[in-house]
């Protein structure tokens, strides 16, 4: 039987054949999703129409009108009919008789129904006064009667909607916001609302009323294919139930799965989870352009006022190479060239969430369709890219979905792919899988003080469920996974195998601390036995704590961080034989000699800078390079501060240090018996081209001789740019390494990177009296972890005491 037949009963039988037409229409097992709605609303638009013909007689000036979901024809097998009867004022009686007519007999079949009865002008006042009305008119359909009066209401609605849209969005916006609080994330619930929660079906209708008022618009891609799946699960919900309940509960799920022909009901959560991520990605952009709308149209006024018209030029500020912030958003620069530039994805995220600035749509999807794939290894700057942007906090959460959004994750983690928007069905966890991930991520970047390794502590966060997506054990194939994937970005074998056995083991602490005797000295032996050394133990101690805050409050408490610090403690005492010496500094290189050679020779520093490059893919066109970072060798007679005048230089003219080593190096004995320093760094511009290495020694000499203001012309700088809201990162953490070296002693140091860091580290270890023997400098991610070897002016160890002094000075004035 066809829509039409259906109508056509429904037609000659009154309420008892549209109540028929309609059961059969709801059984049919062959239609189903829109092509069932749209027939259920043009059945219930026939009757109701045949309805008013007949209560109407000879009434004129009036007509029936469907608003709301009715309105957008998207009646489920439950829904409400949301009803106007709109009239010119004329005749009350009449009026009232006819709506009596129209209501009782949609009562009398048990169908819900909001109705209401109102001139234009009513209908126009009550929208002012109440948005939620408001909104279910802006989806008005004519049903019946006068179409004159149904269009005049259309026109004057949408012209209200669209002269109001400065004050009404904002109202909705906290509308949502509210709702959202409430109701909770849909696509982190494991029995959702697809109505009223954030990233359902209600926010589905805020964009669609936010496009109406002509001020911004939602992304489309995939947003109507969200929209009709919540729809079908609400239709299956509907049919399963026999109610009229938005809330998909435990019990239900699986008959709902089966009703649309899914698998389970797992299957059926991933796909609610995946289209509530779209709507909710759709209306976090959609907002954000709203308000970037509004301000513009507050501050243009005031601007053409006070410069006598004009367009005014845009204010770009750079970020990264590549990368530029405008107008709150961070999007790409003008000569940004992705398809020549495979790291520019992970540099704009990275900057973006350092900057704690959201990412633009557009920049998002240009890199989407044009970024040419990263190779395999990764290079080194990609991988550091990473570890930045996993290491920036909150506002990776936000960065990360709109690379998600845009399949630019699964296009760098195929793995991800498993585990995106896969439920957990367990009271103590809070998000998805994937999303779980990432806020190991985010609690991991907290912790990153307390590990001499962040990018692997990072990394590990990131990859430790990664199994999920995969049958059996998901930390045994996780293992698996992530040795590949390790390997895949860049890491070497060393690396790798920590990584895999992070992953392994990441709940190891936990469940050995809380479910053994650690009395028992074979519970602690298996503990070493599985970590092997004192660096991982630390990191996966680290590892442990975020994974427990990022699952829930029910998973971490300080009964159960008392248990696993204190099982961390006796197996550090087992693996603390096999602690490693100092170790052994590399032979000089034949340059490394020549360059001591010249600086001794001229009594000044002499340097050697080399950009380190790697050439274009097999069949690319072209004979550009991919940049990977640069080389500076500097030989320094031996003299004091020397490490935080080369620092500040390099902070002057924006070069990052990557990593850095300094160390004493003998001259040869056939030239003299002194020694120079030897500084073998690597470095990266913030963006644009590398300085001349002639201008770097000239403010070097000038530097080491006092007449360079380095420190003011940091502030310089830094008072010429205005200061962003990024992130909150961890307070700095100076200690003293115990027991680490036999000729001096060792002060780590792991602070949040910045222009500038290295050269305040260097003055206040000056200013406290001791000489740097040697120092190994690592920037990872945005972690700086570097390690000192000081001596007194004698060249022996600190005592205890001074040594603990100068890491507490250090450790305050990088805090200051």
């Amino acid at each position: 039987m066809t829509g039409t037949d259906v109508t056509n009963e429904a037609d000659h039988s009154g309420p008892d054949g549209y109540a028929a037409a309609r059961l059969r229409l709801l059984t049919e097992e062959a239609r189903s999703g829109p092509p069932r709605r749209a027939a259920l609303a043009e059945l219930t638009d026939d009757w109701l129409s045949a309805l008013f013909t007949t209560a109407a007689g000879t009434l004129r000036g009036v007509s029936l009108v469907a608003v709301g979901g009715y309105g957008r024809g998207e009646l489920s097998p439950r829904s409400d009919l949301d009803l106007l009867l709109l009239h010119d004022g004329g005749d009350p009686a009449a009026i009232a008789a006819l709506a009596d007519r129209l209501w009782y007999p949609v009562w009398d079949l048990g169908i819900a129904l909001d109705h209401s009865v109102r001139t234009l002008a009513e209908a126009r006042r009550t929208a002012g006064e109440d948005l939620k009305v408001q909104l279910g008119l802006l989806d008005a359909r004519h049903l019946a009667g006068d179409l004159g009066l149904t269009a005049a209401l259309r026109t004057a609605v949408l012209a209200d909607w669209r002269n109001q849209a400065p004050k009404r969005l904002p109202e909705l916006q906290e509308l949502c916001a509210e709702r959202a609080e409430r109701q909770g994330e849909l696509r982190y619930l494991l029995e959702p609302d697809l109505k009223e929660a954030r990233g359902g079906l209600r926010d589905a209708t805020a964009l669609r009323a936010v496009a109406a008022s002509w001020l911004a618009d939602a992304p489309r891609e995939g947003l109507a294919d969200a929209r009709r799946r919540l729809l079908d699960v609400r239709d299956a919900l509907h049919l399963a139930t026999g109610r009229a309940t938005d809330r998909l509960a435990l019990q239900e799920q699986d008959q709902v799965a089966t009703e649309l022909g899914l698998l389970d009901a797992d299957t059926l959560l991933r796909e609610v989870y995946e289209a509530a991520r779209v709507i909710s990605y759709a209306s976090d952009v959609t907002w954000r352009e709203v308000g970037r709308v509004l301000r513009s149209r507050a501050v243009r006024p005031r601007l053409r006022a006070m410069l006598g018209g004009g367009r005014q030029p845009v204010e770009r500020s750079p970020l990264a190479e590549g990368v530029v912030e405008q107008d709150g958003e961070v999007v790409l620069a003008r000569t940004a060239r992705p398809e020549r530039d495979p790291v520019l994805p992970l540099r704009a995220a990275a900057a973006a969430a350092q900057a704690g600035l959201p990412l633009s749509l557009y920049a998002v999807r240009h890199l989407a369709a044009t970024a040419r794939p990263l190779p395999t290894p990764w290079p080194a700057e990609a991988r550091e890219q990473l570890v930045t942007l996993l290491g920036s906090g909150r506002p990776t959460v936000d960065v990360w979905e709109a690379l998600e959004a845009e399949g630019l994750i699964s296009a760098l983690i195929p793995d991800w792919e498993r585990v995106r928007c896969r439920p957990q069905r367990n009271a103590v966890h809070v998000w998805t899988v994937d999303r779980h991930l990432i806020e190991t991520a985010v609690r991991a970047a907290e912790l990153t003080r307390h590990v001499s390794r962040p990018d692997l502590l990072l990394v590990a966060a990131l990859l430790h469920d990664i199994g999920k997506g995969w049958p059996g054990d998901h930390s045994v194939a996780g293992e698996t996974i992530t040795h590949d994937v390790a390997a895949r970005i860049g890491f070497d074998h060393a690396d790798a195998a920590v990584l895999a056995t992070l992953v392994r083991h990441h709940l190891l602490l936990v469940e050995t601390a809380t479910r053994r005797d650690l009395d028992d000295p074979a519970t602690v032996r298996s503990v070493a036995e599985a970590v092997r050394t004192q660096s991982t133990l630390e990191l996966l101690h680290a590892l442990t704590e975020a994974d427990a805050l990022a699952t829930g409050p029910a998973a971490w408490s300080t009964w159960r961080g008392s248990l696993v610090a204190d099982l961390v403690r006796r197996v550090s005492a087992v693996l603390a034989g096999d602690a490693p010496d100092e170790p052994e500094p590399a032979a000089p290189t034949a340059e490394h000699e020549r360059l001591a050679v010249e600086a001794h020779r001229t009594d000044g520093p002499v340097l050697a800078l080399r950009a380190r490059t790697e050439p274009p893919p097999d069949g690319e066109d072209g004979d550009e390079s991919a940049p990977l970072g640069v080389e500076l060798v500097i030989a320094v007679p031996d003299q004091p501060a020397v490490l935080p005048a080369v620092a500040g230089v390099l902070a002057v003219h924006r070069l990052t240090v990557r990593t850095a080593e300094l160390r004493t190096l003998p001259l040869p004995e056939d030239v003299d018996t002194g020694s120079v320093l030897l500084l073998n760094w690597r470095v990266a511009a913030e963006y644009g081209s590398l300085p001349q290495a002639t201008r770097l020694r000239a403010d070097l000499v000038r530097a080491l001789d006092g007449s360079l203001d380095i420190a003011g012309r940091l502030a310089e700088r830094d008072a010429a740019y205005p200061r962003r809201r990024g992130p909150a990162a961890p307070p700095p953490r100076v200690t003293v390494a115990p027991a680490a070296s036999h000729h001096a002693t060792v002060i780590e140091v792991r602070a949040q990177d910045a222009p500038g860091l290295l050269h305040r580290i260097g003055m206040a270890l000056e200013k406290a009296g001791v000489r740097v023997r040697s120092m190994h400098v690592s920037t990872l991610g945005s972690n700086a972890v570097d390690a000192f070897y000081v001596t007194t002016g004698t060249g022996a160890p600190l005592s205890a005491q001074d040594a603990t002094a100068t890491a507490r000075a250090l450790e305050e004035t990088l805090r200051g």
